[in-house]
C-alpha cells in the first residue's frame, strides 16, 4: 500500500535526514523532487552536499515552482518520491507573486498529483510558526500561509512525523482525514 508521509519540525531537526532513510527503506526507483534555487554560494554548496548524500540511486528532479508538473512527468516510473522542501516551495510560489488563495488551491493540486502516482511520497516540510514574530508583513503573511499549506497536507496525509532534535514522532497515523478541507 502506498503512503503519503509528511515530515515536519523546526530548521535542523532532522527532517530530511529522517525522509530520507525512510524512502531508502521503500522498493523500486527513488525520485528527489528539490524546490530550492542555488541563489548563493552556500545555497548552491547546500544542494552539491545533500546530492552526493542521496547518492546515485536516486533520480534528482529540481523544479522551484511547478512540482505538479514534474511529479506528473518524471513520478510514474518511481517507487517513492521524497520532496524536499514544500516550505521552500511555499516561499517561491509566495516570490512569484501568488495570491494566498491560488498558493493553497496549488497545495491541493499537488495531493491530487500525488494520489494519482503509483507509489509513496515523503513531503518535508518546516513548522515556521514557532520562531520569532515576523516584523516585517511579508514575513507574517509567509508564516501564515506556510502553516495553511502545512494543515492542508496533514489533513491528506497518511501519517505526519514531527522532528524535534532528531527525534521522530508521530503525531498522526492511520488514514486520511475525511473532513472539512
Amino acid at each position: 500500500m502506498n503512503e503519503f508521509l509528511l515530515v515536519t519540525g523546526g530548521c535542523r531537526s532532522g527532517k530530511s535526514r529522517f525522509a530520507l532513510q525512510w524512502a531508502e527503506a521503500c522498493s523500486g526507483q527513488r525520485l528527489f523532487l528539490a524546490t530550492a534555487r542555488a541563489t548563493d554560494k552556500e545555497m548552491a554548496e547546500r544542494i552539491r552536499r545533500h546530492r552526493r548524500e542521496r547518492g546515485k540511486e536516486w533520480l534528482t528532479v529540481e523544479e522551484p515552482l511547478d512540482v505538479e508538473q514534474a511529479l506528473q512527468t518524471h513520478g510514474h516510473q518511481a517507487g517513492v518520491i521524497l520532496i524536499d522542501c514544500i516550505t521552500i516551495w511555499t516561499s517561491n510560489l509566495l516570490l512569484e507573486m501568488r495570491s494566498d488563495e491560488r498558493i493553497l488551491q496549488r497545495t491541493e493540486q499537488l495531493v491530487e498529483t500525488l494520489g494519482q502516482l503509483p507509489c509513496s511520497a515523503a513531503l518535508v516540510t518546516n513548522e515556521v510558526g514557532w520562531g520569532v514574530h515576523p516584523a516585517h508583513p511579508l514575513g507574517r503573511r509567509f508564516r501564515d500561509i506556510a502553516g495553511m499549506v502545512n494543515q492542508s497536507l496533514a489533513r491528506s496525509a497518511d501519517r505526519v512525523v514531527l522532528l524535534v532534535s532528531g527525534i521522530p514522532i508521530t503525531i498522526k497515523s492511520g488514514g486520511r482525514a475525511n473532513g472539512p478541507r
